[in-house]
């Protein structure tokens, strides 16, 4: 039987699978090239055993070289598979730490603003106390019950104003003057020329208390207790507007 040397190592590989079973099939089942096995007559078949033990090894390393190279693809395949899932889930666990950290957030400013209105409350309602008791202890006198003397110490202006301001507000009423004047009823700023024991600027306001104003401590007191209670509510809302701003 005659035969050409390079068809019948192709029709060798072809028809190797019933030597060396599924190994040598499944390799040249994925080279994709034409089948010469299947074109050559039924005549022609080479068994492997027929071939010289040369090119039986050839045949057997070709199948194997087949079958590593399928391998390592599906390798390569579900490797890649399996990273892009991890990606997907790894993107999810994100999107959802990402949620979460912005609930987190807003439930957080939502709790500032609560506390923040709850504390605002609280003011609310202590300065509503402080109204309350200024108007539960009131004056119990006017600068028209203190007859008008040629001068003042310190002592005898503070006594005069423990009688006029209500007592849940003359400590902060004090406070004020103190830093004002010192109570020196007739200190005079050399600067802006504000006058008296509240520093009146104009000193002249003072005369819708008294014709009196520049000498009479009573009506300085008056003049000033007004004031305070006109434009902060209380001589203790005025001490704390004092305090932050250094000046009333």
């Amino acid at each position: 039987m005659s035969r050409n040397p390079v068809r019948g190592f192709a029709v060798v590989s072809a028809t190797a699978v019933t030597a060396i079973g599924s190994v040598v099939g499944v390799a040249q089942a994925g080279t994709g090239q034409p089948d010469d096995a299947a074109q050559a007559p039924a005549g022609d078949s080479v068994l492997l055993a027929d071939l010289p033990l040369g090119q039986q090894a050839q045949v057997r390393s070709a199948a194997l070289g087949q079958q590593a190279q399928a391998q390592a693809v599906a390798a390569d395949t579900t490797a890649r598979k399996s990273a892009e899932e991890a990606a997907r889930i790894k993107a999810a666990e994100d999107a959802v730490a990402k949620q979460k950290a912005a609930a987190d957030e807003a439930e957080a400013k939502k709790e500032a603003e609560e506390r923040a209105k709850a504390a605002e409350r609280e003011a609310d309602q202590a300065q509503a106390q402080t109204r309350s008791t200024t108007a539960d202890s009131g004056p119990t006198a006017s600068a028209s019950d203190f007859p008008q003397q040629a001068s003042y110490t310190v002592a005898e202006v503070q006594a005069i104003a423990r009688q006029m301001v209500p007592s849940g507000q003359f400590q902060c009423f004090s406070n004020i003057v103190d830093h004002e004047s010192t109570w020196n009823y007739r200190a005079v700023n050399p600067s802006s020329g504000a006058y008296g024991l509240v520093q009146a600027y104009p000193g002249s306001k003072m005369s819708s208390a008294g014709a009196d104003w520049r000498t009479n401590p009573a009506t300085q007191i008056k003049w000033g207790l007004n004031y305070m209670n006109e434009r902060y509510g209380s001589p203790c809302e005025a001490w704390a507007f004092w305090q932050a701003n250094g000046s009333y």
